[in-house]
């Protein structure tokens, strides 16, 4: 693409002199002459030009305030005085005016004004190449700007998407674990059922592994691992008879031993098609392990009993000596602990003991007192959630500690108080049994107004 230069002299002669010596560069520039800044302002108007040569003194618009205009109108048009007078404080006033790149005296070296001409149209076309790629650079730059505005909206869109759904996930696991460990309580009420001395067993044998298994820094899996294992660690006994579940063990004769000593295996075979309750099984075969190797069913000593199953043992014993299903007879809560210490090194971890004894004498009753507050069915409102499991009187479970109750539930129990002649007393959270009232109330509010 050629280049554009006009030359503006108000003498003829001038420019037919430019014409003659600038015919060489017709191919690479293209040459626009006029005689006055009019017919120049005309001609720049009318088409692009590069680059400006203007004489000094010129009738009219002489050359300063050609380029003055030039420079307002079109500031990036490379802008030279050519004049002869050697006028000082003019040029420097047309240099300051103008903007002039350049200026060139006369008589003028040939082969120097084109030099010039050549530089002053690559400062142009360098120029608008600049502009051109400063243009193009915005262009993209916008272009970035509104792509990163939409990807960042759909981001954030996504975003939100996928923290909703993490949420659901999140709720639906809760659902799924409050759900699975409401089923683990109920199978174990379940198996209570079958005779009056298991009543509440495997409930009061979880809570006192839970405690102990927390002092013992657990984690949240392990924990679970070992109070699901409490909960069902009888669950081998299913195929006993009712007679051989009422009978002391240290009653039994020797047959009868040997197929209560087989409960602790088949209530691990029993689990393990459940993938999640494979660790709790194990806990389970092992938890009449004893501490010298006398237990059963593999006589595992020491520290080769899982530490999971030396404290399932431990408080598993601790209750069957006060329901009187150990020994011949019913034992209180000092003689349990007495035996405990007795056997501390040979039936039991002594570490185990030491723990177990030091959390059972820390009471718990002022923290749960604290925690929760004991309703009568009358009182329940939806949304209250139980702080501890609910027992029939017959000891088997009939709501886990964590469900939360709804009107159909508050029917149900009422319908059961009705049917049994009993009173039932249900223990609820402080923070929803606050929160049901809250709802009422303004639910109240909102009728009457």
């Amino acid at each position: 693409m050629k280049r554009t230069i006009l030359f503006v002299d108000d003498e003829p002669n001038i420019l037919m002199g430019l014409k003659r010596m600038l015919r060489p560069m017709r191919d690479k520039w293209e040459m626009l002459f006029a005689s006055s800044g009019a017919e120049a302002l005309k001609i720049m108007a009318a088409q692009h030009v590069d680059a400006v040569v203007s004489d000094m003194r010129m009738p009219g618009m002489d050359g300063a305030g050609l380029l003055e205009h030039v420079r307002s109108r079109w500031p990036g048009m490379q802008r030279m005085l050519l004049t002869g007078y050697a006028d000082v404080e003019s040029t420097v006033a047309a240099i300051n005016r103008g903007g002039v790149a350049r200026f060139i005296t006369k008589p003028w070296n040939d082969d120097e004004l084109r030099a010039l001409v050549a530089e002053a149209l690559e400062r142009a076309r360098l120029r608008r190449e600049n502009e051109r790629l400063t243009a193009l650079a915005q262009r993209h730059n916008e272009e970035l700007r509104l792509m990163n505005e939409r990807l960042e909206a759909r981001v954030a869109e996504r975003t939100a998407e996928l923290e909703q759904v993490v949420a659901m996930l999140d709720a639906s696991h809760r659902e799924v674990r409050t759900n699975f460990l409401a089923s683990i309580r109920i199978f174990s009420g379940l198996i209570e059922m079958r005779a009056p001395s298991m009543a509440g067993h495997s409930r009061r044998v979880a809570e006192l592994a839970r405690a102990v298994g927390q002092r013992l820094g657990f984690s949240p899996p392990q924990l679970q691992e070992l109070v699901c294992a409490a909960l069902l660690h009888d669950i081998g006994k299913v195929a006993l008879s009712d007679a051989l579940l009422e009978k002391p063990f240290t009653r039994l004769d020797a047959d009868e031993r040997a197929a209560v000593a087989r409960h602790p295996a088949k209530g691990q075979h029993a689990l393990m098609e459940i993938e999640q309750l494979k660790g709790a099984a194990e806990l389970i075969r092992h938890h009449h392990e004893l501490y010298d190797g006398s237990g059963f069913p593999d006589g595992l000593s020491g520290l080769a009993i899982p530490l999971a199953a030396r404290v399932l043992a431990t408080v598993n014993d601790y209750d069957a000596l006060q329901a009187g299903t150990l020994v011949g007879r019913r034992l209180n809560v000092g003689e349990a602990r007495a035996f405990l210490m007795a056997n501390r090194g040979k039936r039991y971890d002594p570490a185990i003991v030491d723990c177990f004894l030091d959390v059972q004498l820390k009471s718990a009753s002022a923290k749960k007192a604290a925690l929760d507050v004991p309703f009568r069915v009358p009182d329940l409102r939806p949304g209250m959630i139980l702080a501890r499991d609910l027992h029939h009187r017959d000891g088997y479970l009939l709501l886990a500690h964590g469900f939360a109750v709804t009107e159909a539930v508050i029917q149900q129990l009422h319908q059961l108080e009705r049917a049994e002649g009993c009173t039932l007393t249900v223990h609820v959270t402080v923070e929803s049994a606050r929160a049901a009232r809250a709802a009422e109330t303004a639910e109240a509010a909102a009728d009457a107004a």
